[in-house]
């Protein structure tokens, strides 16, 4: 990337048309985008700059360049355009890129760039906008090409060539009827190795894996993941073909997915960009759950003010206790941490769920023996036999409880349609602390001997 930065820093200074677009033609438009927002969040370039680069370009490069910036940065852009080029450049977007950008835009540049867009560019914005975020309609695009069943091999790839430029993807076409009504699939490769003058007919997939635009995105994501998709065609309601989601939309909400994970995971739920957010709108987003998790550990304290005797007789005991309920805590974030990404992925379902506790119970057993054995050695090292008995069955009862607890909260969560991503790692371990602090005393009131023996 350095060598890009300081190639491109040469040809800004000059400002050199010509130049900038064979630069451009011969480098990934995505590398040019992440180029131009590492100089202006690093204030080598200003936005005023950023903006001139754009008009040295050709119209198909400055659409391309453009969709690659983040979308913050596109909303800043087309804010400051003239209302013809910002037509000009929605024309030349995706169909659900442009609705994405149109839909951040206030309400009367909307309306303005929308009056100078033709007929086609309009219907396909209002279609495509009627479908809800999270749906696959609102993901889907609208360019996608089409043969007819009675073309011949050679017909059908002079067709492809004319329409390529107006498709999204041209290595997959649709053969539909006369309603639009999709009667199979043909790859390129499969129109390029078949005979010239054989038909579309003979060589198309009849058996289709499709979706319907009212879908979750996730479902988009996975299917295209499981089949081994380049593009995913969506029905409508008289099963006629509206639109196509692509591998690398599906890879954009995959993304999507596992960055809403992540930070449920974290007791954060938060969407977007961490580098744009305020810092009131990050707080406002931790701030609920920390405060929550802080009461919950109110849990811990009643349950080692219980035991207060306990601690008083056998101080040694404190040595180990941050050990032994971290232990637990760990255990139950990992098997929570698993489940959540198995249930997401649709690899275990909810009526699995007594099958992978007990599987659960089996692992937790064995990771509770091993770490038992190990801090067993060092409370024998550090305060003798009795001490490290407890410790050793105080390991194994809390890796067992919290990898079990781990393992159902994600069920119980979904059971309650829930998001079982809110089964956060904070959450679970704040549960694990209060279990482990209880067993560890209890384990211990009954070991150890009261008064001890000196």
């Amino acid at each position: 990337m350095t060598t890009m930065i300081h190639e491109m820093m040469a040809l800004l200074r000059h400002s050199d048309r010509a130049q900038l677009n064979q630069f451009m033609a011969r480098n990934p438009k995505a590398d040019c985008a992440e180029t131009l927002v590492h100089l202006l969040d690093t204030q080598r370039v200003s936005l005023s700059e950023l903006k001139d680069i754009l008009h040295l370009l050709t119209p198909d490069s400055r659409a391309e360049l453009f969709s690659y910036l983040p979308l913050t940065l596109q909303v800043d852009i087309a804010q400051s355009m003239a209302m013809a080029e910002l037509a000009a450049m929605a024309h030349q977007m995706a169909p659900d890129e442009r609705v994405d950008l149109l839909a951040l835009l206030p309400q009367d540049i909307q309306q303005q760039a929308l009056r100078l867009m033709n007929a086609a560019d309009r219907e396909n914005i209002e279609i495509l906008s009627a479908y809800p975020q999270g749906t696959i309609g609102a993901i889907m695009t609208t360019d996608f090409a089409t043969l007819t069943r009675d073309l011949t091999v050679e017909e059908a790839l002079a067709h492809l060539k004319l329409c390529a430029h107006e498709s999204e993807t041209i290595y997959q076409a649709y053969v539909l009827d006369d309603e639009q009504g999709l009667l199979g699939i043909v790859s390129l490769r499969e129109l390029v190795l078949a005979e010239p003058s054989i038909k579309v007919a003979s060589i198309m997939t009849k058996v289709m894996i499709f979706v319907r635009a009212n879908d979750e995105e996730a479902l988009a994501a996975q299917a295209i993941s499981k089949y081994d998709l380049l593009a995913l065609p969506v029905l409508g309601s008289r099963n006629q073909l509206i639109g196509i989601v692509t591998y690398d939309d599906a890879m954009d909400v995959a993304e999507e997915q596992a960055d809403r994970s992540f930070h449920k995971t974290a007791a954060v739920n938060f969407t977007g960009s961490l580098k744009d957010a305020s810092i009131g709108l990050m707080y406002r987003k931790r701030v609920f759950w920390l405060v929550l998790l802080v009461f919950g550990n109110l849990f811990s304290g009643a349950g080692i003010a219980y035991f207060e005797d306990t601690i008083q007789t056998y101080v040694a005991l404190v040595f180990f206790l941050p050990l032994l309920i971290d232990s637990g805590g760990n255990a139950g974030s990992q098997s929570a941490t698993l489940m959540v990404r198995a249930l997401a992925t649709g690899e275990v379902v909810a009526t699995d769920w007594a099958k992978m506790v007990g599987k659960e119970l089996a692992i937790s057993a064995l990771l509770g023996a091993t770490m038992a054995a190990a801090v067993s050695l060092l409370g024998f090292w550090r305060s003798g036999g009795d001490i490290a008995l407890v410790v050793a069955l105080t390991m194994q009862i809390v890796v067992i409880i919290g990898s079990v607890v781990g393992m159902l909260l994600p069920f119980v969560l979904n059971k309650m349609n829930l998001d079982p991503a809110s089964a956060s790692a904070p959450l679970i371990t704040t549960i694990a602390d209060s279990i482990g602090v209880i067993v560890y005393f209890s384990v211990a009131t009954m070991v150890l001997e009261f008064p001890p023996v000196v």
